[in-house]
């Protein structure tokens, strides 16, 4: 099983709690509450990498906890 971290954040211009995660190019989700959003998302990354693994690319190791400046 692979696990990522995962970046919530309310979206005042979504007027939504999206969840991003930055291992897996273009996966998020959104949701009407922290729990749907994240919910969502752990679907999305399932999706993310089926497709992936459908089309022979590579999926990314989790490298744990991400820094950003």
């Amino acid at each position: 099983m692979h696990r990522y971290e995962i970046i919530l954040f309310w979206s005042k211009e979504d007027n939504a709690f999206v969840a991003d995660v930055p291992e897996l190019p273009g996966c998020m989700a959104h949701g009407d509450t922290y729990e749907d959003a994240l919910r969502n998302v752990q679907e999305a990354m399932s999706g993310w990498i089926e497709v992936a693994q459908e089309l022979g690319e590579p999926i990314p190791e989790s490298r744990g906890r991400l820094m950003f400046a």
